[in-house]
């Protein structure tokens, strides 16, 4: 039994990047209780419906969606069932149950054709069926349940999961040079800052009625190309003794793939600011915490 000041949080996708920096994160006011994928089927409404409604929850928290952004080209149902259909089956629940939920979006919404950061209001234009249906939720959450935080975030890395910092640096121990994409630009965004973001604006709207809603932006400050990135990442590295390849820039052109990416995934967090009082710290100091995670993890490692 929980106590009563304690308050009971659903959260979906627990064992991703985000979610498992939010279990690992959340204040002992928060119960956050994460079902698996095995334990709970995002595309069943109905299963979706009889948790939210099993007891009162707080609030809960949509991480959980189908990331395989190339895979998703030709696995078009699935896609949708996860990024659509979960959200709208628990939009329409927590509506149902007068509480919050916070659903987790992203960049590729946005076709990357602007000049400049995006900002929240700006035209949707998913170039993809990932972005579709990653568009398709929010437009269920936004239009299902009033009481709603959509949190778009983009180029997401962490210490665990599958991301570009891990990426880089295992392809550093075998390759002596790198060829990346040149013509895309992003913010690199820690997974733990997007953790601290939601249970931020969480504790807002559970404690009132009146908090903020809509659709916000997060990501770290700053900007770069994925070559840029890349270049960073083997700096830090090699400040640690890791493996520095040359990193050779190339155009998207080069790197062809079933998905089009967006060239511009650069997000304006102002409004999160405003609202929130959330300012994100560069992008450069978040991913060298990470980095210096896995170089100390890969040190404890050797013999």
């Amino acid at each position: 039994m929980s106590s009563p000041d304690v308050r009971q949080i659903l959260l979906t996708g627990g064992s991703g990047q985000v979610g498992a920096e939010i279990i690992r994160l959340a204040p002992a006011q928060f119960q956050i209780v994460a079902p698996s994928r095995a334990q709970l089927d995002l595309s069943d409404a109905a299963a979706i419906s009889r948790l939210v409604a099993s007891q009162p929850w707080a609030a809960v928290i949509n991480c959980a969606a189908y990331t395989a952004v190339d895979k998703a080209e030709s696995d078009v149902v699935t896609a949708w069932a996860a990024n659509a259909m979960g959200p709208a089956a628990f939009a329409q629940a927590t509506a149902q149950a007068q509480i919050p939920l916070i659903h987790i979006s992203t960049d590729y919404v946005f076709d990357g054709s602007k000049d400049g950061f995006y900002v929240e209001d700006d035209p949707v234009a998913p170039i993809g069926v990932y972005g579709a249906s990653k568009e398709g939720g929010e437009q269920a959450v936004r239009t299902a349940n009033p009481r709603h935080v959509i949190l778009r975030t983009a180029w997401v890395v962490s210490p665990h999961g599958a991301n570009f910092v891990k990426t880089m640096l295992r392809l550093a121990e075998s390759r002596p040079e790198l060829r990346v994409v040149a013509d895309q630009r992003g913010c690199p965004t820690s997974a733990t800052d997007i953790a601290q973001t939601v249970l931020t604006v969480l504790a807002r709207m559970v404690a009132d009625p009146e908090a903020p809603t809509g659709a916000y932006h997060f990501v770290n400050e700053g900007e770069a190309s994925w070559c840029e990135f890349a270049r960073e990442i083997f700096r830090m590295a090699g400040e640690r003794g890791l493996p520095t390849p040359v990193v050779h820039a190339i155009p998207t052109s080069e790197y062809p793939t079933p998905a089009r990416r967006p060239a511009n995934s650069r997000l304006d967090a102002g409004k999160l600011r405003r609202d929130y009082g959330i300012t994100p710290r560069p992008w450069r100091v978040a991913v060298e915490e990470i980095v210096a995670t896995l170089a100390a993890s890969r040190q404890k490692q050797e013999p």
